[in-house]
């Protein structure tokens, strides 16, 4: 079993509000913990801005062993127009089938109890109406080349191929962890301006192999490994890689994360706080949107 593992993906949010009823409702999914901050993050966390954002961090359990998700939000974003880079995460869950039948949340049924439901902001995600330990299965990224990927996230990452047909691929660093499927698009993967990125943990030991590996291949180091330091907690390092694509992937050191990424039990109260404070929607009200 390899000592990497996929930790999470970030989406950056610009309605606040109703993503986290979507997340908290309609998903079942816990606020894992909270952090608002006044300037960008060094590693780009919040994307390629400099003002004042948060983060959430969201999902069914621990980040120790499952899948989470990292909502990140920019004060004076209103909107961002997606691509076709992110194509879908898979979520396993009876409670959100049944919360978003409840709620009246718009889904399509695509049968064989199979539903796709669109988060607020856009974002798709596939409901099944079933349950499993961890019920976030799988993330689906579009790519431009299939074998130009796998190329890079087999051979050069090091992911396991658990199936793969002409079109889609699957890999896993854990066979009982969530997958990431590769989905082949038409033409180039547009990554608009609401692009994510996906999370791996890995031992300190491993981080500047991986960075070598990649800069011998010749492909993209977008940061170079850097320290993060979240007040209050733990300090952790990264480094930050681009695929063929321009798909963001974060290696973080496996070590700092275990202690930075614990569960924080006053996650939901900071994050109703944020959003009480929050008055961009009346900044918008009176200055025209600002659309990214």
């Amino acid at each position: 079993m390899s000592s990497r593992r996929a930790l999470h993906f970030v989406f950056k949010i610009g309605n606040r509000h109703e993503s986290a009823k979507f997340y908290r409702s309609i998903l079942g999914m816990k606020t894992l913990r909270h952090e608002e901050f006044e300037e960008g993050c060094k590693a780009t966390c919040n994307g390629p801005y400099d003002g004042k954002w948060s983060k959430t961090m969201i999902g069914y359990g621990s980040e120790d062993d499952h899948f989470v998700l990292e909502l990140t939000y920019n004060y004076t974003v209103k909107e961002y127009k997606r691509g076709n880079d992110f194509q879908s995460i898979t979520i396993f869950s009876k409670n959100a089938v049944a919360n978003a039948k409840k709620f009246g949340y718009p889904m399509t049924d695509k049968g064989d109890g199979q539903y796709l439901i669109q988060a607020p902001d856009g974002y798709p995600f596939v409901l099944f109406d079933k349950d499993s330990g961890d019920p976030v299965q799988k993330v689906a990224l579009g790519v431009s080349n299939l074998k130009n990927s796998l190329d890079y996230w087999h051979k050069l990452l090091g992911m396991t191929i658990v199936n793969q047909e002409d079109n889609s691929a699957t890999l896993c660093y854990d066979t009982n962890k969530v997958k990431l499927e590769l989905v082949q698009v038409d033409g180039k993967v547009d990554r608009g301006t609401a692009f994510g990125r996906i999370a791996f943990s890995c031992p300190k030991i491993e981080q500047e192999g991986i960075q070598s590996s990649v800069q011998n291949a010749g492909h993209t180091i977008l940061t170079p490994l850097v320290t993060l330091d979240t007040p209050g907690k733990a300090t952790v390092r990264v480094v930050i890689l681009s695929d063929p694509d321009g798909h963001e992937i974060c290696f973080v050191e496996d070590e700092g994360f275990r202690e930075l990424s614990q569960f924080d039990p006053q996650g939901d109260k900071l994050l109703d706080e944020g959003l009480e404070k929050d008055k961009s929607e009346e900044w918008f009200a009176k200055k025209k949107a600002k659309k990214n």
